[in-house]
């Protein structure tokens, strides 16, 4: 670890995995899923999320479902390219994880897959799925309904979730990955300004009588708003009718559904020309004429690859506070319920 600042600190790659599997296994969870939510954040700090990164797992130690009993994850209905499980109450980055590689196993012995899941809560960033099954060859789509953070268009209340929705391409080198949100911020990068004591940006969020706010506490107490007007609106409640097919109305909650698709690019094309012909088209739009005092045309994922070799190098830079709490967590163990 070195100093960067008095406010600031670096870590290795390694130093921040350690940090970070510590830390989970300090609130209960065993090595196995410590590893796995650990591999996650990290790879969202080197990709340059810090939001996302080492700081989701005081999200984590602080959430009210952390808590309360959790059984293991169990298939409620399952098909040769099909599978929907209950999450038991499992951390989220646990359960799609398992759903993800669920997937990728079916569509790559059918061609096609698709999995839900429902009863799981916090998971991640939704690029880190598909480009596993990008990784292992597949297409990947990864649709979120999520826990009520976000108004609708014209509402004061937040009713539905911040419903990111991500792609995955295998190709030539470096998948394409593509992910985003269909709100105007997100609600893990709320919690990190509250706990940095930042201001959100303008016309993000609303407090709970319905009126514009900068601070992070009023708009946990109000709503964040969609991004785009109807067309972000619009894809939010996409996300949420993808998250009934996962089972989000019979969620503990009724507001949290994954939904994982893959399927092998050869039912339609062979493999290797699938991965020459989007490599080629993905050049020919790098190579567009580019307008006064731009520097580059850069494809989604593109800035994310880069600072991921970068600080594997270099190490991540985070807040010391952060890292003293992580530091600081206290031992605790989760509680079980039956599997009955």
């Amino acid at each position: 670890m070195d100093n960067v600042t008095p406010d600031r600190v670096r870590l290795t790659a390694d130093e921040a995995r350690k940090v970070a599997e510590r830390a989970l296994e300090r609130i209960g969870y065993d090595t196995e899923e410590a590893a796995i939510v650990a591999d996650h954040v990290l790879d969202a700090a080197l990709c340059g999320y810090e939001y996302s990164g080492l700081p989701k797992i005081l999200n984590v130690a602080e959430h009210r479902r952390l808590r309360q009993p959790r059984r293991v994850m169990r298939a409620v209905q399952e098909t040769p390219v099909s599978a929907r499980f209950d999450g038991g109450n499992n951390l989220g980055m646990v359960a799609l994880y398992r759903a993800t590689q669920i997937a990728i196993a079916k569509a790559g012995a059918q061609g096609f897959a698709v999995v839900g899941v429902n009863n799981s809560w916090v998971s991640g960033r939704s690029a880190y799925y598909v480009e596993m099954i990008a990784r292992a060859g597949l297409v990947g789509m990864l649709t979120i309904a999520s826990t009520r953070h976000v108004a609708p268009l014209g509402g004061a209340k937040a009713t539905i979730g911040t419903n990111p929705v991500a792609f995955g391409f295998p190709c030539e080198g470096e998948a394409f990955v593509f992910d985003m949100g269909t709100s105007a911020f997100m609600s893990t990068d709320l919690q990190f300004r509250q706990r940095r004591g930042e201001e959100l940006p303008e016309g993000v969020a609303i407090d709970s009588q319905g009126r514009p706010t900068r601070d992070p506490a009023e708009a946990k107490k109000g709503a964040i708003l969609p991004f785009g007007s109807y067309k972000g609106f619009g894809l939010a409640m996409v996300m949420q009718a993808f998250g009934v097919l996962a089972g989000s109305a019979t969620d503990v909650e009724q507001s949290y559904g994954y939904l994982v698709m893959a399927f092998r690019p050869d039912l339609l094309i062979p493999i290797d020309q699938y991965r020459r012909d989007l490599a080629a088209m993905l050049a020919r739009v790098k190579a567009t004429p580019r307008q006064p005092g731009v520097e580059e045309i850069r494809l989604p994922s593109e800035r994310a690859f880069r600072e991921r070799a970068r600080n594997l190098r270099d190490g991540i830079v985070i807040d010391r506070k952060i890292y003293d709490a992580l530091l600081a967590l206290p031992e605790g163990k989760l509680p079980m319920a039956s599997d009955e």
